[in-house]
């Protein structure tokens, strides 16, 4: 199992912006061969905001970052006060 962590700041006031990307992306993400869940987080008082997914595999992790990759950086373009952080971390003990 593998976990893409992605972070990023649009900075305060950008609810509409951090929907948006939510209502684009989770699902898409949620339909991809290999994704086990998908949970957008964030804080709207700071503007802080994030992606975590978990996978079967890297190769689907990797598969869905060439397809996804390109809408995500639809939304952060224009809107983020920073670069984003993207790590995909291989998942060393999980509860069930």
């Amino acid at each position: 199992m593998y976990v893409r962590l992605v972070r990023f700041a649009f900075g305060p006031g950008k609810q509409d912006a951090a929907g948006n990307l939510a209502a684009d992306l989770v699902h898409a993400i949620s339909s991809r061969p290999g994704c086990k869940g998908v949970t957008f987080f964030g804080d709207h008082a700071d503007g802080e905001y994030g992606l975590y997914v978990l996978w079967d595999t890297q190769e689907n992790a990797d598969a869905a970052e060439a397809v996804i990759g390109p809408r995500l950086e639809q939304h952060l373009s224009g809107n983020v006060v920073r670069a984003p952080e993207r790590r995909l971390f291989e998942v060393l003990q999980a509860s069930s």
